[in-house]
């Protein structure tokens, strides 16, 4: 119990750094406007025409860093403050999810590896949410098959983490490029202050992935400990 403590708030801790980190960052850098005065939906369209992407829509949503790309319905949306935002912050950011409308067109093999992942990993997240309330219930599940359930639904969310570094660290550097290759954030100052936000977001899906990972290691160690007594 002592080492699920632990584990539970240092994986908090780490979750909530990263968390905190990335918010600055973007709250700092969002009052930085980009001297192209350019909207992160004109620089998402205009990442998506130069690379010959037709099928994806954009549109803006409403909450505070609600950004995503999906691939199911080709639909790149960014929330409102960076839709309609000319800070570096919002062109960053919206640049970053047009680099996974590049990666949906270029067959990004870790992207393609990640959205046949998704109905799995949906799977072993309510496995990991029910399980434990299921044996506490009175021991309706039979302790050490627990355990075994939950080193396998781990497993599967620690390898889905894994995966999504590479997307989300390739989608950053995409970025990065094309912004500086297409003037919409100038070289110098305002490069810097758009790296240092994508940057700090990407520290994100490390806490989520070296969170994981613990959980993983934690039922593997009490799985095979299980084991070996029996």
């Amino acid at each position: 119990m002592t080492l699920m403590l632990i584990l539970f708030f240092g994986t908090l801790a780490l979750s909530g750094l990263a968390s905190l980190r990335v918010r600055s960052a973007y709250n700092r850098y969002s009052q930085v406007r980009a001297s192209s005065g350019l909207t992160g939906a004109e620089v998402a369209a205009r990442i998506l025409a130069l690379n010959n992407i037709r099928d994806v829509t954009i549109h803006p949503t409403e909450g505070h860093l609600t950004d995503h790309y999906d691939p199911a319905h080709r639909r790149l949306v960014l929330s409102e403050e960076n839709y309609h935002g000319t800070s570096v912050a919002a062109l960053g950011v919206a640049a970053h999810e047009a680099g996974h409308a590049i990666q949906h067109k270029q067959l990004y093999a870790p992207l393609k590896w990640r959205m046949a992942a998704v109905g799995i990993t949906g799977i072993a997240s309510q496995i990991v949410m029910w399980v434990p309330l299921i044996g506490m219930m009175g021991g309706l599940i039979p302790h050490q098959f627990a355990i075994t359930i939950m080193t396998v639904a781990m497993g599967i969310l620690m390898l889905f983490q894994l995966v999504t570094l590479p997307v989300e660290f390739d989608a950053t550097a995409r970025a990065k490029s094309v912004l500086a290759g297409t003037g919409a954030v100038a070289p110098g100052t305002e490069f810097q202050a758009m790296s240092k936000v994508l940057d700090a977001a990407a520290l994100t899906y490390v806490a989520a992935f070296v969170s994981s990972l613990a959980y993983f290691l934690y039922y593997l160690l009490r799985m095979t400990a299980g084991s070996r007594e029996e």
